[in-house]
């Protein structure tokens, strides 16, 4: 069974570096509170490690999306 990721802003962007905004951009986290289920590849990994310290993410059987 493969997974997926549930990741979601726990804080805020503002004052942020540019190459953080552009991560959560890519992840398509707008606002505090708002998740995305992703795929739980090698590049959505990377991309939330660039940004752990303002995001939550929990793992999720696929099945269960």
């Amino acid at each position: 069974m493969s997974t997926r990721l549930k990741v979601t802003l726990k804080h805020s962007a503002i004052g942020r570096e540019r190459s953080q905004l552009a991560t959560l951009k890519g992840l398509g986290l707008r606002r505090i509170g708002g998740s995305r289920l992703l795929e739980n590849t090698p590049a959505v990994r990377g991309m939330v490690k660039k940004v752990i310290h303002l995001v939550d993410v929990e793992e999720v059987l696929a099945d269960e999306a």
